[in-house]
């Protein structure tokens, strides 16, 4: 599949991978500042934002979306940052794919299976958007309302309302592909043969995505791991404390060079 993409900055190529329900703006922070140094693509995954929509979706054929990408774009290899859902299609990519990644970095996801009750309030609130007339993201944020009480959640979703010809708001996303695969494919968990190349973990937290009991399995498959923790943040560590986050991946990329 040919994904969306947006380029900034020249250098060594960078990959940012937004998670479930988001889109490339959702890491424009980080690519603006990493731009400074390095040529940072920014990608919608499948099902996202504007890049085109496909009933199959599970981290395999995403990686393969990925890697098909870096194909086309000419490049031997690239560092890949994800966050959540991003994040385990990077680790796919690197556990299938290694001599293409030269570091990871993963944000608050761990490489297991999920309950997939962790996002069922987005999930049943985007849901109910896909099925009704939206003349406005008032009504949208409204309707979200008895899913989500948290505003800067829903704010978070309702950047994939799009304006359509008859004025009338639409989703980006593919929930009826999201839907389908949310409770199986999404939630499992990447694998493929343990990647040695420098990797850096980065945890809310207050989030529960990344537990104690998961640090066996991450040192297993990729034993060049390092985890930090980003104090006061929950799963949206990226958008609670841009600057921490920011200087983190920054920092890793310059001790990794």
């Amino acid at each position: 599949m040919k994904l969306n993409y947006t380029e900034q900055g020249l250098g060594a190529a960078v990959v940012l991978m937004h998670g479930m329900f988001g889109s490339l703006s959702n890491l424009g922070n980080l690519a603006k500042l990493l731009a400074q140094s390095y040529r940072v693509i920014s990608v919608d995954l499948r099902n996202h934002g504007d890049s085109p929509h496909e009933d199959d979706m599970d981290l395999v054929v995403m990686a393969a979306d990925i890697v098909e990408l870096i194909s086309d774009l000419d490049l031997a290899s690239a560092t890949f940052i994800g966050h959540s859902l991003g994040g385990k299609i990077a680790m796919q990519v690197a556990l299938n794919n290694p001599q293409l990644v030269e570091r990871l970095v993963v944000a608050d996801i761990a490489p297991v299976d999920y309950p997939q009750t962790n996002n069922a309030p987005a999930l049943d609130a985007l849901a109910a958007l896909s099925g009704i007339q939206l003349a406005s993201r008032r009504v949208a944020d409204e309707v979200m309302s008895q899913h989500i009480p948290d505003q800067m959640v829903r704010a978070f979703l309702l950047k994939n309302l799009a304006r359509s010809a008859d004025g009338q708001f639409r989703l980006k996303l593919n929930m009826d592909s999201i839907g389908k695969n949310y409770g199986t494919s999404l939630v499992a968990a990447p694998t493929g043969i343990p990647f040695a190349g420098p990797t850096l973990f980065l945890k809310g937290e207050t989030s529960a995505y990344i537990q104690e009991k998961h640090r066996p399995l991450i040192a297993e498959l990729f034993p060049n791991a390092q985890l930090q923790v980003i104090g006061g943040v929950g799963h949206w560590l990226h958008a609670e404390k841009p600057d921490t986050f920011n200087n983190l991946v920054s920092s890793f990329l310059v001790a990794n060079h």
